[in-house]
């Protein structure tokens, strides 16, 4: 048995797209979204960690030390690296970061104004492509870096992957029983192309598998 010493995070999620890492929290004040309503009522926040764990090493990580105010969100893996979403609550910034794990350090991708989200719900990177993006509880999808759209999706519609000019989203029912389709929309125009039976799962590779 191979001790891995993560300092009090004690579960993994394998990281989606990577065959090797790896990725744990811990939620000193919940999610993004909790620790800015917290930050908004005067309250001071306590910064979170996140570790990457490699496999089948086990070598540890942590890309970013984040400092009071700052709050760590859910990373992502990208063309063969692991990116960081952090927020800085006193400098209201959104900044996303490539980790090189060589070099040991994490640098800037872009540093965004808090203001292009109305608040962190649902605040979240996306691959592929890397994307900043944002689900409010109404039915619209927002893309807000590397541009700036907003989509109106059916109830239960969640985004999966933009391909070219066709964006991928799933959504379920239970009528009664539990089903899922996957839709593709027109990146353009948001407009519904096709409609099919199955969920999708998108492999490290790259390959789209439709479950049906």
């Amino acid at each position: 048995m191979k001790e891995i010493i993560t300092n009090g995070i004690t579960y993994l999620d394998a990281l989606p797209g990577s065959k090797t890492w790896y990725w744990g929290m811990d939620y000193t004040h919940g999610d993004l979204y909790e620790a800015e309503e917290l930050f908004r009522y005067g309250n001071p926040i306590q910064q979170n960690r996140l570790i990457l764990v490699r496999y089948p090493e086990g070598t540890v990580y942590e890309p970013v030390r984040p400092e009071p105010g700052q709050y760590l969100g859910r990373p992502v893996y990208h063309n063969g690296q692991v990116v960081l979403l952090l927020v800085d609550f006193p400098r209201n910034e959104i900044r996303i970061m490539g980790f090189d794990d060589q070099e040991g350090q994490a640098t800037p991708i872009a540093v965004l104004p808090l203001s292009v989200a109305e608040d962190c719900y649902n605040l979240l990177l996306h691959t592929p492509p890397l994307m900043l993006t944002r689900t409010p509880n109404d039915n619209k999808f927002q893309i807000l870096w590397p541009e700036q759209r907003e989509f109106v999706l059916e109830d239960r519609e969640s985004f999966e992957i933009l391909d070219g000019d066709k964006m991928y989203t799933t959504v379920w029912h239970e009528d009664p029983d539990y089903r899922e389709e996957t839709l593709v929309r027109d990146y353009a125009t948001g407009k519904l192309l096709e409609r099919m039976p199955g969920s999708l799962l998108v492999m490290p590779d790259g390959q789209q598998w439709l479950l049906v």
